[in-house]
């Protein structure tokens, strides 16, 4: 049986190797990795396993187009055509091709939804099918929200929603998740997508969500997938979740709207911790309520001896560009002009 502290629970969604700190591990999974760079080779925008670059090299290359691939620095050119629309058109066809052949178990859980892949901070180089992030090693972005309800009677005076993901998902089925969450489409604000996914998760009424609901910021960190993730596992998850708080009425009740939910408990802070320290919970969602955790100061740096590196990982800087990076400038501005 697991037993978990909540350092553990964070390693578990940030578990790709810090090189200053766990040097041996770092370089032992670089020699299974390759950058997948565009055009300057200083824009990295993926971590690629070696056995994906091999099947993409098998690719017809009136599929693929051009790629280029250098085993001395371990980078990959690929998806360079000269607009948005062209590469995107071609990530989508070795996509199909890698499908229709089934050569990644992964793609069985295709889901018609397009992420965005960034090649500024700003700006989208090209989009790819959800389930095939993975095969890039690219950034992943979603919104993860934590609906509580105050309860002066219950530890730390709160009661959290938590909802059982069902039984038949492709990914994580059967674990526990955050309150409500879904991943970014292409073009999607954020605030919407978590509008709309708490409708569509939980029944949450917009109006209600409108009115309470609470942006509280960013975590980041990078995810190596297991068995439970459905298909190949070690691929690389660079992921930022924008997260955000709800305070419900006692009175409100959430149910399961599309599926995607077996059914929703309301636990003390107490049973959330003692199932986060079973392993209980999909990992990256374990991460965003040890967030929550600490901003609500159930952990400080005088409770949680590991509280510090919790912070850092939670928090990790990503090599990658991305509308995380504005994020991280502007908090870092705020800070250095003395605003919370």
């Amino acid at each position: 049986m697991k037993n978990f502290s909540l350092l553990d629970v964070v390693k578990e969604a940030d578990a790709f190797p810090y090189p200053a700190t766990e040097p041996e591990h770092h370089n032992t999974i670089w020699k299974t990795l390759y950058k997948l760079v565009y055009k300057d080779e200083n824009i990295v925008l993926g971590y690629m396993l070696s056995s994906t670059v091999q099947k993409l090299v098998q690719v017809p290359e009136s599929v693929r187009g051009k790629v280029i691939v250098d085993e001395q620095s371990r980078t990959v050119h690929a998806f360079e055509q000269e607009t948005e629309e062209e590469r995107t058109a071609v990530v989508a066809a070795v996509m199909r091709y890698w499908r229709e052949n089934k050569t990644f178990d992964v793609l069985r859980g295709w889901r018609d939804e397009l992420w965005p892949v960034f090649g500024t901070d700003d700006e989208v180089v090209y989009s790819v099918e959800r389930s095939a992030t993975g095969m890039l090693g690219v950034m992943r972005y979603g919104v993860h929200m934590t609906g509580y309800v105050r309860d002066p009677t219950a530890p730390h005076g709160m009661r959290i929603w938590v909802p059982r993901r069902a039984a038949d998902k492709s990914t994580y089925p059967g674990m526990l998740d955050n309150t409500v969450a879904g991943g970014l489409m292409m073009g999607e604000d954020p605030f919407e997508c978590m509008v709309r996914e708490a409708d569509e998760e939980a029944s949450l009424p917009e109006e209600l969500m409108r009115q309470r609901v609470q942006f509280t910021g960013m975590v980041t960190y990078i995810y190596i997938t297991d068995e439970r993730a459905g298909g190949e596992s070690g691929q690389i998850y660079p992921e930022t979740q924008w997260v955000y708080d709800i305070e419900l009425p006692a009175d409100v009740q959430l149910m399961p709207k599309d599926g995607e939910v077996a059914e929703f408990n309301l636990l003390t802070v107490d049973q959330v911790r003692d199932e986060l320290a079973k392993g209980n919970f999909k990992p990256n969602c374990g991460l965003v309520l040890v967030d929550f955790f600490a901003r609500h100061g159930i952990i400080t740096a005088e409770n949680e001896s590991d509280f510090q590196e919790i912070q850092d990982r939670m928090y990790r800087p990503l090599p990658f560009p991305g509308p995380h990076n504005a994020y991280r400038i502007a908090q870092s501005k705020s800070k250095g002009d003395g605003r919370s």
